[in-house]
């Protein structure tokens, strides 16, 4: 019996396709968003070692259309720092070539 570990999983979800979001991260493992972070830290930091990285799609919002392109943090922000809104597309993770 080879049970894969949460990280395990969540890396397997990253290498697909277009990669996913924390919520959809969350549904598909059946454990709650806010745990999905901490695992995401510890998943960019053990993946340099397999010659891979976390490629984070920056969140933008839906109001002005502003990017978060300097944001390093994995966690959504809260609003927009251009026009103060809290419309926004939320971040996504996949992995990529190192």
């Amino acid at each position: 019996m080879d049970a894969k570990t949460i990280r395990q999983e969540m890396i397997d979800l990253l290498a697909e396709g277009e990669g996913a979001g924390a919520r959809e991260i969350s549904r598909a493992l059946g454990i709650p968003e806010r745990e999905i972070y901490g695992h995401l830290e510890h998943i960019a930091r053990s993946l340099k070692a397999r010659g891979l990285r976390l490629e984070l799609q920056p969140a933008r919002c839906l109001d002005c259309g502003f990017v978060f392109r300097k944001r390093r943090k994995l966690t959504p922000p809260g609003h927009c720092p251009s026009c103060r809104g809290s419309h926004l597309q939320r971040p996504r993770y996949r992995l990529a070539a190192a």
